[in-house]
């Protein structure tokens, strides 16, 4: 070991007001590292508890929980340019790409269920899964949330009147996918939207309250203006715009009609939701950074596709 090496050590245990010489006798006692014991392997590979007996329910589960891994992955490079202090243009455009990458290999993958599932199969193994529903994923939500202000996860059919200063409670209240939980004239939650907020609302207010004014849209505009008209870093905010909002969710309202749209006969989904309005781009318009977005573009969001 060089005398470099040593010094390291020695100061990064001082800094820490421990004793070096402990530390270095406990490596004589530890295992070396193995490929199984690191990643978890067979912790990760017992994590799939089936509801019924068809074989391709595995598929279904696995899939979500590779969603769940890329989710985190994605908010683990948001939180990064969320909390820097002083970000430059180069570092904001990679994280932004990495992000979409992440995206699209979740856009892609969709074709594991759309056309690795037999239907029947699913459609019997479905039933065991209500009241669950996908827009239950707590890490999604985050993400959006993460993503642009508050405001532009509004339903739709309120964006314009809500009062952009009203409490997180109240906007909360009128987010987009509530739509996929409630019903709007009696103002009924369904018990999938109810279970949902029991276990998550106070994490997600407590989530939004930080990212409301450290959400990517938020931190790009806070960045100098020539950097706000940097022409990569403005097709990086696009593309990973175009491919949340659209790509990665006509991809998933594809995958849905596969399965739930037999014989021209929409099912409902096992949360109970009107999930072609909820779901396709073009009712909602879900847009992160409407800025960066003609009049034209917006108008036909999610129609071209």
């Amino acid at each position: 070991m060089s005398a470099d090496i040593t010094k390291k050590i020695k100061e990064k245990y001082e800094a820490i007001d421990q004793d070096v010489e402990t530390h270095l006798e406990g490596l004589l006692h530890s295992k070396p590292i193995n490929y199984w014991d690191y990643i978890q392997t067979d912790a990760l590979l017992n994590l799939q508890i089936q509801r019924t007996t068809f074989p391709d329910e595995n598929v279904f589960i696995m899939y979500h929980q590779i969603s769940e891994l890329l989710f985190k992955m994605i908010l683990s490079e948001i939180e990064q340019v969320a909390k820097a202090e002083h970000i430059t243009t180069e570092v904001f455009t990679d994280k932004i790409m990495r992000v979409s990458r992440y995206f699209d290999v979740l856009t892609s993958s969709f074709s594991i269920m759309k056309d690795g599932m037999d239907i029947e199969q699913y459609n019997k193994f479905r039933t065991t899964l209500t009241p669950a529903s996908g827009f239950q994923s707590a890490q999604y939500r985050k993400i959006e949330f993460a993503s642009t202000e508050l405001i532009n996860l509004i339903d739709k059919r309120f964006r314009e009147t809500i009062d952009r200063n009203s409490s997180y409670e109240h906007a909360f209240e009128h987010l987009y996918w509530q739509a996929a939980g409630k019903d709007y004239k009696t103002g009924k939650k369904t018990y999938t939207l109810t279970a949902f907020e029991e276990r998550y609302k106070e994490e997600f207010i407590r989530f939004t309250k930080f990212y409301q004014n450290n959400n990517l849209w938020s931190k790009f505009k806070g960045l100098p203006k020539a950097s706000q008209s940097n022409e990569k870093l403005i097709k990086a905010m696009r593309h990973y715009d175009h491919t949340v909002n659209i790509k990665w969710v006509i991809a998933h309202y594809n995958t849905a009609n596969h399965y739930l749209n037999i014989g021209g006969n929409t099912a409902e989904a096992t949360g109970g939701s009107e999930w072609v309005k909820y779901m396709h781009p073009k009712y909602q318009k879900r847009i992160f950074f409407p800025d960066l977005w003609t009049d034209q573009e917006i108008e036909a969001w999610g129609t071209d596709v």
